[in-house]
């Protein structure tokens, strides 16, 4: 994995095309969504951005990543979508990481350091540069890994009340045929104590997809409670970690993509980049 990364070893800056950002929490402004800065623009040397995605299980960093790494034009990488391959492809891996995940346990870091590792060595063969990390790391011993052999430039903590989250989950289906994600949740949470109320619509699938909707084999109430409080166990001296390096930004999603993309765009500094992108095509 070292060999693979080390390519990539930068400043703490990030840039792409002719915009520059580093991290400072000195441009908040007060953000109802927003806890330890944003990103703030500065010179840079001019490579590919080095993100990553913390949050708990369910809370969206997926389709963030997704949607950050199309806009930015670098590879997504997501080390639950690497988990559910290695699963797939009945490989020497399969049957160990199938009793893990069924029991709702997060995935030893050496078995998920070799799974990205395998991945970053495909992507540096096919010319790839710059990531989005989605997933990892999870633990100080990832976090330490990471941080031996690459810099990270933003870590994005995407934050979601944990009764959302259960919600979230449980709705969670996916086609069998073509392989997108949806959800059936409908979710109307009432702010209470100053905090906004949380209204997400479901996602539901096209007609074709409606008789070939599956859920995932942990996706229950029991594993899902089960994951979010190993999560924060593990996610505590994490956050700690990225926050004392001045590389953390906490996001409280105010509801679903339509409510959450444009907030998270604005908080990133990537709002008017958009605009223009979209001008462009």
């Amino acid at each position: 994995m070292a060999r693979v990364l080390r390519v990539a070893r930068s400043s703490s800056l990030f840039g792409f095309g002719s915009r520059f950002y580093s991290t400072s929490a000195e441009v908040s402004q007060a953000s109802p969504f927003l806890h330890g800065g944003g990103a703030s623009r500065v010179l840079a040397k001019d490579r590919n951005v080095q993100w990553v995605f913390l949050g708990c299980p369910g809370v969206g960093k997926g389709t963030y990543a997704s949607r950050l790494s199309t806009l930015l034009g670098v590879p997504h990488i997501a080390t639950g979508d690497l988990v559910r391959e290695e699963l797939a492809s009945s490989g020497p891996l399969s049957r160990q990481l199938s009793e893990i995940v069924n029991q709702g346990k997060l995935v030893p870091d050496e078995i998920i350091v070799n799974l990205l590792s395998k991945r970053l060595e495909a992507g540096e063969a096919k010319g790839e540069s710059g990531f989005i990390l989605d997933g990892f790391p999870r633990t100080m011993r990832q976090a330490e890994i990471l941080g031996d052999v690459t810099d990270i430039d933003l870590v994005v903590n995407l934050k979601l009340p944990e009764e959302v989250l259960v919600d979230k989950c449980l709705g969670r289906r996916t086609c069998n045929q073509c392989g997108k994600g949806f959800n059936v949740a409908h979710i109307n949470l009432e702010g209470e104590n100053g905090k906004p109320t949380i209204s997400m619509d479901p996602l539901l699938p096209p007609p074709q997809c409606m008789s070939k909707l599956i859920t995932r084999a942990d996706d229950t109430e029991e594993v899902v409670k089960a994951r979010l409080r190993i999560y924060n166990e593990t996610s505590q001296p994490l956050e700690e970690y990225y926050r004392s390096k001045g590389k953390l930004m906490e996001f409280d999603l105010p509801g679903g993509i339509p409510e959450s993309w444009p907030r998270l765009l604005e908080a990133l500094r990537l709002d008017d980049y958009e605009e223009k992108q979209s001008a462009a095509a």
